[in-house]
């Protein structure tokens, strides 16, 4: 009977195994940054989005928060948002890359999680920049595009990868 379901259970063995190895040692990395403010991961990505935005002519200054593990962005002189560790997109890439290592095929799955774990890190840069744009220019716009616009990209964008990987490598018989 379980037979049938094999390959399937298989699939699901290794996502739950790898997303559940990555997620626990992600919780290590945080704890090892528990009192020292944000850890390095968000901290650096928000300095990547500040350099972004002063190149785009939204000049951008950071406040360091150590005590409430944040960064505040100051962008125009004015308060624009903050950057806590949820916003560095790592939750997704772990969901992506257990996704991606479920269906396993050979060196060319290093090779697709590498580039898209690129694409998402340029998407989430993009993402919050865009939120930040939009909070200084556009406040009243500002909860709708945290809550459901910008999520809908950053999640999209993963969907649109896991599509690609499935279509164009997992399921693609190698005879063909």
């Amino acid at each position: 009977m379980f037979k049938d379901f094999k390959p399937v259970l298989g699939i699901l063995l290794r996502f739950i195994i790898i997303y559940l190895v990555l997620l626990f040692a992600y919780q290590f990395y945080l704890n090892g940054s528990k009192f020292s403010g944000l850890d390095s991961f968000s901290t650096m990505i928000a300095n990547r989005v500040s350099a972004l935005q002063n190149s785009i002519g939204y000049p951008t200054s950071l406040y360091n928060d150590i005590e409430n593990e944040q960064v505040w962005f100051y962008v125009k002189s004015q308060y624009a948002t903050r950057m806590v560790e949820g916003c560095n997109a790592v939750s997704v890439m772990i969901l992506f890359v257990s996704f991606i290592f479920a269906f396993y095929k050979g060196a060319k799955t290093f090779l697709f999680v590498a580039a898209g774990l690129i694409a998402l890190y340029m998407m989430n840069l993009l993402r919050i920049t865009g939120l930040n744009i939009v909070m200084v220019d556009h406040k009243e716009y500002g909860k709708m595009f945290h809550d459901f616009i910008f999520p809908a990209i950053i999640y999209g964008s993963v969907i649109v990868l896991w599509l690609i990987w499935i279509k164009f490598f997992a399921l693609k018989h190698e005879n063909s």
